[in-house]
């Protein structure tokens, strides 16, 4: 149970303070052998713990995924899992593929008012954005998709451009040369988060050189996160998204 629920318990009067007290008290995590389950990060950061689910056995994510709904989470998230690996999970979840990630318990609707806008640069980088998205939506945001509208044909982007300004945050995903995010962030008054892909050709270095040119860009407003990190983008877009909300 979220803090903040906990409180409009004791409010409304549906929870004494004393009842309140041994629910903030609860053991903060679960000892698993392997694992140490995070219940109160919810608490502390807004967010549950979220799974990473590469480099897991499915016996270990089952597990892992039982202990934060036990402990009150509402939506686990699992990054990173690969479609055969979700067979194998007798966790009820739901798998969006193209974003490889699993979610257990409540799919919630949004919460917050602005819209979050993922752009990509190709249709390559479609994977990276639709982590982002999914993300993003499953942390209780509308979320609003424009594909393959790179820089060598501007016009596709410019076609979107009404959406884009009305956004609440732009996540810009691109590899290659990763211009699309400068181009992004010189038309729209809204946060945009870059996220480079290991997309592209020798010269990209597997992102790197995406990476570097989101970095350098001059355009105001432009954060950057790591290379092929979606979910790091739609986290910190949802948080930004609910700021005032």
């Amino acid at each position: 149970m979220e803090a903040r629920e906990i409180l409009d318990k004791v409010a409304n009067g549906e929870m004494t303070p004393e009842e309140a007290e041994l629910q903030l008290k609860m053991k903060p995590f679960v000892d698993l052998g392997f694992a140490k389950p995070d219940l109160h990060r919810g608490i502390r950061q807004g967010v549950p713990e979220v799974i990473f689910g590469e480099g897991k056995t499915p016996e270990q994510i089952d597990m892992i995924t039982k202990s934060l709904l036990d402990g009150g989470v509402k939506t686990v998230i699992i990054t990173r899992l690969s479609e055969e690996k979700a067979a194998e999970l007798t966790a009820e979840i739901k798998y969006y593929k193209e974003a490889r990630i699993g979610a257990a318990g409540i799919i919630p609707a949004p919460d917050a008012k602005g819209t979050i806008v993922v752009a990509t640069g190709g249709t390559s980088d479609l994977p990276v954005a639709e982590e982002a998205a999914v993300t993003a939506e499953l942390l209780g945001n509308k979320v609003s998709r424009v594909y393959d509208v790179g820089v060598s044909g501007l016009h596709r982007l410019l076609a979107h451009k009404e959406e884009l300004m009305s956004a609440g945050v732009i996540i810009a995903v691109a590899g290659m040369e990763g211009a699309l995010a400068s181009v992004i962030g010189g038309l729209v008054d809204c946060p945009v988060i870059a996220v480079p892909t290991s997309v592209g050709y020798g010269a990209s270095f597997e992102g790197l050189t995406a990476l570097l040119s989101m970095l350098n860009s001059c355009a105001s407003g432009v954060t950057v996160v790591n290379i092929d990190n979606g979910f790091g983008a739609g986290y910190s877009a949802s948080m930004i998204n609910h700021i005032g909300g």
